[in-house]
């Protein structure tokens, strides 16, 4: 049986226990590891300034070994903050606006990438199964591939892909395609990512579709696929069932005694929607004055990228729009807004999930989004809350039970917070168990086992 090995910008290491932490993704990997035995490599997140990083960090658990290498100032600066987070991740949210380019950012990038080839190869075996995740390390299979590798290696892109149209601006887009031609096995969270990408192709005249999935471009043929990310369905839904006990959601359920619970939850970035969410909220409270005092809105958001100027701003912003609207619509005694800007656990989330009437998924772009699925999965079967989904979410195309709404409609988002709250048990439990069917059937181990066959066959 040949060895897995994983490589993503960042390694998730096992507790103490040996246990994965809490966290879908980092469950399933660490369950393929532990069954073919292999390796996960990555950033440690830590800088080692001006100097050249030290040899890599092994650290060995059970059958799995993980390295860590550290990157110098100007590697994290210019491949992590400067060309992957500021170049990559607006392109293919659509944001055009705020990509900014910049050639030394660029070389960072690719050099980066050469870096982690470098230092990988050394490590692996000629039948190893080889892994790539995310935006961040597109180059990599380019790379191994330069120093004569002929594995089996698969990409996988946590995030949206965007169509031609948007791609183009970037300026390297051509090497970006060029560095996914050389995987065996591409995936995308949607079908709609997967299409984007072979219209580019056709388009720029650099590639062209073959049957059953298949691609072919700069001399080689390479497959193509759809693989929506997941959650370990079963085990968050035991999660939320438990929660009941735990003394922090026991004190959320006491504050917000006798009103409906609306909760989001986002980690801190632009893509999320969360001011026009707060907009839509205030509107649909002024547009039905009955739901005043009758609801608590709660909005989850830690910190993200700090580093990066565009967050530190959008914090303060989101900070003063709560405010502004609490003081707005609020009253003596009701807070309409709670805003939390940090961390926590996912099993109190599965609990305030489950305390929730309502879960507000509003990306204006998404990938996938998994806080719509866990919020499906946390709902009380005898009473499940509704999951209102913004249309740009990847989800939306699994989860048809949600109210889909466009995150820019301000007002139809509005609307569709008072359908959920006014709807009825029967088409609550409809609309519910339709979703949580899906869930279990596609959980992240058949993600996990999915696309391992495919690289596998490829």
């Amino acid at each position: 049986m040949s060895r897995l090995v994983v490589i993503s910008n960042r390694v998730t290491l096992p507790q103490k226990s040996g246990e994965a932490p809490a966290g879908g993704l980092a469950v399933a990997l660490q369950a393929a590891l532990e069954e073919h035995g292999g390796i996960w490599m990555g950033w440690s997140g830590k800088s080692s300034g001006v100097k050249e990083p030290a040899p890599l960090d092994i650290k060995t658990h059970g059958n799995i070994t993980y390295a860590l290498t550290d990157l110098t100032k100007k590697d994290v600066e210019e491949y992590y903050h400067g060309f992957a987070n500021r170049v990559l991740w607006p392109i293919c949210h659509y944001r055009l606006d705020l990509a900014e380019y910049g050639r030394k950012e660029m070389a960072g990038y690719f050099r980066v990438n050469r870096f982690f080839a470098h230092r990988l190869a050394p490590l692996l075996k000629e039948d190893d199964i080889i892994w790539i995740h995310d935006y961040h390390l597109i180059p990599l299979a380019a790379e191994l591939r330069q120093m004569g590798l002929t594995n089996k290696i698969g990409f996988f892109l946590h995030i949206p892909w965007p169509p031609a149209d948007v791609l183009f601006t970037m300026p390297v887009h051509e090497e970006i395609m060029r560095g996914l031609s050389h995987y065996d096995l591409v995936g995308f969270q949607t079908d709609h990512d997967l299409d984007n990408f072979g219209g580019g192709l056709v388009r720029e005249g650099i590639g062209e579709r073959l049957s059953e999935g298949k691609f072919t471009s700069y001399g080689r043929t390479f497959k193509g696929g759809r693989y929506s990310i997941s959650i370990e369905t079963a085990a968050f839904a035991e999660y939320a069932r438990k929660a009941a006990s735990n003394v922090m959601v026991r004190k959320a359920k006491q504050s917000v005694e006798g009103r409906d619970l609306i909760i989001g939850v986002d980690r801190l970035d632009y893509s999320k929607g969360i001011t026009q969410r707060i907009d839509a909220f205030e509107k649909f409270v002024t547009l039905n004055p009955g739901f005043q005092n009758k609801v608590t809105y709660l909005q989850i958001t830690p910190k993200s990228r700090s580093e990066v100027p565009e967050y530190e701003q959008m914090q303060r912003t989101v900070a003063e729009q709560a405010g502004r609207v609490n003081g707005a619509i609020g009253t003596v005694d009701w807070v309409p807004i709670r805003y939390i800007n940090r961390s926590i656990g996912r099993p109190v989330l599965a609990g305030l999930y489950r305390l929730a009437r309502i879960g507000l998924v509003t990306p204006l772009r998404d990938g996938m989004n998994l806080v719509a699925k866990e919020y499906v999965a946390a709902q009380d079967p005898e009473n499940p809350g509704v999951l209102v989904l913004s249309r740009f979410a990847g989800a939306a195309r699994e989860l048809t039970g949600a109210l889909l709404v466009n995150p820019y409609d301000i007002e139809g988002t509005a609307h569709a917070i008072a359908r959920g709250l006014t709807m009825s048990l029967e088409e609550r439990k409809q609309r519910w168990e339709k979703m949580m069917e899906h869930l279990l059937k596609n959980d992240i181990n058949r993600w996990c086992r999915d696309f391992l066959q495919d690289l596998t066959s490829a």
